[in-house]
């Protein structure tokens, strides 16, 4: 199996190393400041602009049921900014020279 992560320094941690290396995981590191390439990045993203934006929450409790209720009721609304924002297509640059 390979997982992904990007570069956060808990990721490189002996403890997620030394696991992965117990259940036969390869670890594959994402480049440095590379946010782009990491799709969930994206979705809190979007999540930010519908939940967050200039809002305030009390309790913590009180923000992870605005994120249940994201996940619960929000993506079929807006499947189409989804779909738009959250994918593997990449703009190709040609080279310089």
């Amino acid at each position: 199996m390979h997982l992904i992560l990007d570069d956060a320094g808990y990721h490189r941690a002996h403890v997620v190393k030394d696991k992965a290396n117990e259940f036969n995981v390869e670890l594959h590191y994402l480049l440095l400041y590379s946010t782009n390439l990491n799709p969930i990045e994206w979705l809190w993203k979007v999540i930010n602009e519908h939940i967050r934006n200039n809002k305030y929450f009390a309790t913590a409790n009180e923000f992870r049921d605005k994120i249940d209720e994201f996940f619960s009721q929000t993506p079929p609304k807006i499947s189409d900014i989804l779909g738009s924002r959250i994918n593997d297509n990449f703009q190709v640059l040609n080279s310089a020279s």
